[in-house]
């Protein structure tokens, strides 16, 4: 029992003896000190990255360049300016667009200048979100998108600009001169009948589509050698509307007059009516399916026509302008001859409107119309009434130096001969015509001739305060391997001095 006192006796005195050991203190007072040291690096550490966040932050808010890393369609634009960003970027997209993109449906090929559709890409607003990277968050959030730019890239793709409004104009003017076009029903009169042509299915230019098939192949340069498919889209024609051709055509006749105080012209009009009623006329239509209606016509004509009035009604010329011709292609000459009498002796009301194929009708046999040289699909063929958009052309250009308003005109496939680029206009019967609006005060008539070489028009009327003296200007502003491409300006002088410079069209032609 003593024994095992003496042992527990012993084993507490031990105890009592490692609690007091002098050798324990240091142990802790080296701890405390890693701790110091410890805790010293982490100030250390905080306070340099705070110094590092504030020179980051300095520098990232007094720079004005782009920061590191940003790509603008693959062109590094790293520690440029937003003006030398798109300086640069001007430049090298300009190296790699064409001069001229190619359209294609089927065997029809077309061709659209970038710089006369001002198709280009938008480098301003993308250098400005190039510019923006790193700038739009926080301070925290900006200084996080610069350290992560360092170690990385973003690419801005810039958006694809054009003049819409130029460029829809520009598809819809193909659209008639698809091969598989949409053919509208149409009517003219001839002698004492009228002459309703039927339209046929076909297709038209769907223009959205289109424009966003520009758009991708501008964005992708690999493919802007390969020609873009235009898209169409089925049209079916319009219905006959036999009681709107009714109520166009049907009309009492009409004697013509002026008075001089006030001085007012009162033209004359043929009566006309249909021999046969409306209901019969609509079931010719319905009952057989045809490519021409011939509907019998009542023409009773005015006692004092308008060209009996003479020149008193019509003083002063307002515009002249002949093209030439070769005489000696006699089919050619009968064509033009045919279209010229068809148009001589119109006259227009105010805000009446003329309509080329209307006036001159189709260009059938019947009619008198031969074989000459027309184009097709770029081929010259001989066709139906070929030469006729000389006349066309001749009249155009007499319209425009009378100051009327054109309100429907397509260019030619080819420049023509007998006028410059620009100076044109093609018609095709019932799929491209020619219109103008007699926009002046006093009605118009037109005067066309056909002789000796030398087709004319001459447009008469009166005078008034507000005319103006007409100059049109024209020129190639691009050539290609395959293309031509030319606008026209109408240019408005007074007093020698130029008050208005209008824009006529801009257009694009195939070589030859």
């Amino acid at each position: 029992m003593s024994n095992k006192n003496n042992l527990l006796e012993k084993e507490v005195d031990e105890n009592i003896q490692n609690t007091q050991n002098p050798t324990f203190r240091p142990i802790e007072k080296k701890s405390t000190s890693i701790l110091s040291i410890f805790t010293l690096i982490i100030i250390l550490f905080i306070s340099i990255l705070l110094v590092i966040f504030a020179i980051f932050t300095i520098y990232n808010t007094f720079n004005t360049n782009i920061i590191s890393g940003v790509h603008i369609k693959g062109i590094d634009v790293s520690g440029l300016s937003a003006s030398d960003a798109k300086y640069r970027l001007d430049n090298d997209l300009k190296d790699k667009l064409p001069e001229e993109i190619k359209l294609k449906h089927g065997d029809f090929e077309t061709t659209i200048s970038l710089a006369q559709m001002d198709i280009a890409f938008d480098t301003k607003a993308a250098t400005n979100s190039a510019f923006k990277i790193g700038r739009e968050g926080n301070i925290f959030e900006n200084n996080l998108q610069v350290l992560s730019m360092m170690f990385g890239s973003v690419n801005i793709e810039p958006k694809v600009t054009f003049d819409k409004q130029l460029l829809t104009k520009n598809l819809e003017d193909i659209s008639p001169q698809l091969p598989d076009a949409v053919v509208q029903s149409s009517y003219y009169i001839e002698g004492n009948e009228l002459i309703i042509t039927a339209g046929k299915e076909g297709n038209v230019v769907d223009v959205n589509a289109t424009l966003e098939a520009i758009k991708n192949s501008i964005s992708n340069f690999s493919a802007l050698n390969t020609p873009i498919e235009i898209a169409v889209k089925p049209k079916q024609p319009d219905e006959i509307n036999v009681e709107q051709i009714y109520n166009e055509v049907r009309k009492d006749p009409v004697d013509a007059y002026y008075t001089k105080d006030p001085f007012e012209i009162h033209p004359s009009e043929n009566g006309i009516d249909f021999k046969i009623s409306l209901e019969e006329v609509k079931a010719m239509i319905s009952s057989e399916p045809k490519e021409e209606y011939t509907i019998p016509l009542n023409v009773i004509y005015p006692r004092v026509t308008t060209n009996m009035i003479g020149t008193e009604a019509f003083p002063d010329l307002l515009s002249t302008f002949s093209t030439n011709y070769a005489a000696s292609n006699r089919n050619r000459t009968t064509n033009l001859i045919l279209a010229a009498n068809k148009i001589n002796g119109t006259v227009l009301m105010p805000g009446e409107t003329f309509s080329y194929n209307k006036v001159v009708g189709a260009r059938t046999i019947a009619a008198g119309y031969k074989e000459a040289p027309i184009y097709v699909q770029g081929r010259v063929e001989d066709g139906l009434g070929g030469g006729i958009c000389q006349i066309t052309s001749t009249l155009y250009n007499a319209v425009v130096y009378a100051n009327l308003e054109v309100t429907q005109r397509t260019n030619h496939q080819f420049v023509p001969s007998y006028v410059t680029a620009s100076r044109d206009a093609t018609v095709v019967y019932g799929a491209i015509d020619f219109q103008f609006k007699n926009n002046r005060d006093y009605p118009i008539k037109l005067v066309c001739s056909v002789s000796g070489g030398v087709a004319n028009f001459r447009i008469f009327g009166m005078r008034q305060e507000n005319d103006c003296e007409v100059q049109i200007s024209s020129y190639e502003t691009g050539r290609t391997s395959t293309a031509i491409y030319s606008e026209a300006y109408k240019i408005l002088k007074r007093d020698g001095k130029v008050i208005d410079k209008q824009l006529l069209s801009k257009d694009t032609y195939k070589r030859h």
